[in-house]
């Protein structure tokens, strides 16, 4: 993975140093620099980076983030990438069999395919609120791919369908479960995929416990979980990483910093440059690679994964990524961010980029193109008559498995409302 030829290392962590923050030792009888301290009390210059995003933030959310300028701050993390925009090498790439990779760009599809689809389903009423991936595909899949779903656990927050779809879930139990069907519940019989969760970071300290657990009972392998920009800024975040780092939890943590939560662009919701830069405070390294570059993140998690693992702790992962539209089929984007963005954001697109790359070593082309556009459709055309074929659910169903026994309050509500049904048919 390539990297900046001017920067150090700590805690397994890169940094790079910009030379107008390089600073000699204090000639002796020389006052030392000010203190740094909070805008307007006695701060000014010496006070924390501004907020205020720099003429080129713009330019900045094109390459996975929208942080105020880089001279604000002294140490920046500079995302690795192994492919460019064009999916040609700028890094040394991982060792993947040719099929594997294939999968890996058929899954990418698939996921944008979905998008679409979904979307439709949503406006139509069969579906509630979707939270589409476009653009967000090579996070996804490179993560999965890099870790083994046959004995690793995978705690998902609600943008996690293809992660999901790798770890064994039917494609019709996702889209009952994006209807609200309690049949949408039914994970696989293995156990090693959790329950996604909508809360903003509210799984983290499941995925911890569970990755702790895992260590305390000598289980093999680790857990991956993965979230957002908007969850790193909760207070669930910082606990889970703090009783991952003390604990040396085997913990794979994958950002998806696609810049903006739901409209909220970065540098408004923290002031560290980086997401990434935060592990070090937890005593566990953190990596920012670029999102949009599959590879890039597939080495990033498999390392993690390997250090996992290992005994050696957590690992903090940030793919600084972009997503293509909105939030969810509840957003408008239109309102906060630039009206060309998607256009300029298509140029940086991950399928077209690892679809690139693919074609440059043969093992891609307008056939397999076309043929896993098709194979795409037929999955989800097959799939969403599944879901139309699912009889409703039963309204009562919605005071099921609510206590191992239900109690005489429980069994009243349950009579109450058979009556109130059997009175309303």
């Amino acid at each position: 993975m390539a990297y900046p030829s001017d920067e150090y290392s700590m805690l397994g962590i890169r940094f790079r140093i910009y030379e107008d923050h390089r600073r000699g030792p204090i000639p002796r009888g020389a006052a030392p620099p000010a203190r740094r301290g909070r805008q307007g009390r006695g701060g000014g210059e010496c006070g924390p980076p501004s907020r205020t995003p720099s003429p080129t933030a713009e330019k900045d959310v094109m390459n996975g983030t929208n942080t105020p300028n880089a001279s604000a701050s002294a140490h920046v993390l500079t995302p690795a990438r192994i492919l460019d925009e064009n999916g040609m090498l700028v890094g040394e790439p991982p060792q993947i069999e040719p099929e594997r990779q294939r999968a890996m760009l058929r899954l990418m599809m698939l996921g944008r395919r979905l998008d679409q689809k979904a979307i439709s389903l949503q406006r139509r009423g069969k579906l509630g609120t979707y939270p589409p991936l476009s653009g967000q595909e090579a996070a996804a899949v490179g993560t999965a791919y890099a870790m083994d779903a046959e004995v690793d656990h995978f705690v998902p927050q609600y943008r996690e369908q293809l992660t999901m779809l790798h770890w064994g879930l039917p494609l019709s139990t996702y889209l009952l479960q994006r209807m609200g069907h309690p049949a949408g519940s039914a994970l696989p019989s293995h156990g090693r995929l959790w329950p996604q969760q909508v809360a903003l970071g509210a799984h983290l300290p499941h995925a911890v416990g569970l990755a702790w657990g895992m260590r305390l009972q000598g289980k093999p392998g680790v857990v991956l979980t993965q979230f957002g920009d908007g969850a790193s800024n909760e207070g669930d975040f910082h606990e889970a990483c703090n009783i991952a780092g003390v604990k040396r939890a085997p913990l794979v943590m994958v950002c998806q910093n696609n810049g903006w939560a739901i409209s909220i662009p970065w540098h408004e919701q923290s002031a560290a440059e980086s997401v990434a830069l935060r592990a070090a405070g937890y005593g566990f390294p953190g990596i920012a690679v670029d999102g949009n570059d599959v590879l890039a993140v597939y080495t990033a998690v498999a390392d993690a994964r390997t250090r996992a693992e290992a005994g050696d702790g957590p690992t903090l992962i940030e793919a600084r990524c972009h997503r293509l539209g909105a939030h969810s089929t509840a957003d408008d984007p239109k309102r906060y961010r630039p009206a060309d963005f998607d256009e300029r954001a298509a140029g940086v697109d991950p399928i077209h980029r690892f679809r690139a790359y693919l074609v440059g070593l043969g093992q891609w082309d307008d056939t397999a193109d076309a043929d896993t556009i098709a194979w795409c459709d037929d999955q989800i055309a097959t799939a969403v008559a599944e879901f139309d074929a699912t009889p409703p659910p039963d309204p009562g169903q919605m005071l099921h498995h609510l206590y191992a026994e239900p109690d005489m309050r429980l069994r009243r509500q349950q009579e109450e409302l058979r009556s109130s049904i059997e009175e309303n048919r």
